[in-house]
């Protein structure tokens, strides 16, 4: 009796691997193959060949939309940074009330559609919208292009990826133990000394994972730059649907996906070697 329990208990617990199955499956099914898929055509279409690679890599149309890309989603990430570190102390620091109405706010434009809420910034700056408007109504004889400029779009990008850099400071901020603040006011610290050798560099996991969503994030962003930017300013995920969609050049535009996965797993990798990517999500 106690050998055959041995034995039971010797043997491998399949039923993890068995619960992972479905979703093996599915990633197997609707991402593994195409991205495969994906790989395939960028080397095989027109013809068999690294030339989508090289066009890509070399011509200066590409270079600018890479540059333009990256450019941009820096960008962002700086704005969302700005805008969400400030919100993120001011939830952590106010009353239960208070912050719990912030982060109402946060988590209502959070659950909120991309496209409506690209849309309503289509609204909000278009000619006859209500800023315009109010430029007019101030006496501004020139008013400016707001719509379909770089402003535009960067500006709608940092309202929906704001959400994301807030809530990864704010779960860091909350996590930080009040006795280290009270132990270094006790050794002196005060004021903006206080906050830049103590606060800043505990809440700098937060920053990093935020900094690193928003980023690779914007890196593939297509509805809100395609609707809202400056086609002299588009957008690798925008070119990349240019070339599959009106010039069917299936293979620049899949060697160009397959640089922009690469460009974005380097990040990852970076990111996995200084902080490791279970923290990523806090």
């Amino acid at each position: 009796m106690g050998a055959t329990i041995a034995r039971l208990s010797q043997r491998p617990n399949l039923w993890p691997w068995l619960l992972l199955t479905p979703l093996a499956i599915y990633l197997a099914i609707f991402f593994v193959v195409p991205l495969a898929d994906v790989a395939v055509m960028s080397v095989t279409e027109p013809k068999t060949s690294l030339a989508n690679y090289e066009r890509v890599l070399t011509g200066a149309l590409y270079q600018q939309v890479f540059l333009n890309t990256f450019l941009t989603a820096g960008l962002v990430t700086v704005a969302c940074l700005l805008v969400g570190y400030p919100l993120a102390y001011l939830m952590n620091h106010s009353s239960p009330r208070i912050a719990m109405l912030i982060l109402l706010l946060v988590t209502m434009s959070f659950w909120t559609s991309f496209l409506v809420r690209t849309y309503a910034w289509m609204v909000l700056l278009g000619n006859n919208g209500p800023v315009i408007g109010l430029l007019n109504a101030i006496g501004l004889e020139s008013t400016p292009q707001l719509l379909f400029t770089r402003f535009s779009s960067t500006l709608a990008m940092v309202h929906i990826l704001a959400p994301y850099m807030i809530m990864n400071i704010y779960s860091v901020m909350r996590k930080i133990d009040p006795v280290l603040i009270r132990s270094a006011e006790s050794l002196g610290a005060r004021g903006f000394s206080l906050f830049r050798h103590v606060y800043l560099p505990l809440t700098a996991p937060g920053i990093a994972n935020g900094c690193v969503l928003v980023f690779v994030i914007c890196l593939g962003f297509y509805v809100t730059p395609v609707l809202l930017g400056s086609p002299r300013e588009q957008m690798i995920a925008g070119l990349i649907g240019t070339q599959i969609e009106e010039f069917l050049a299936f293979g620049m535009g899949s060697a160009m996906a397959m640089i922009l996965l690469v460009v974005t797993l380097a990040i990852l990798a970076i990111y996995h070697r200084r902080f490791g990517l279970d923290k990523l999500w806090g």
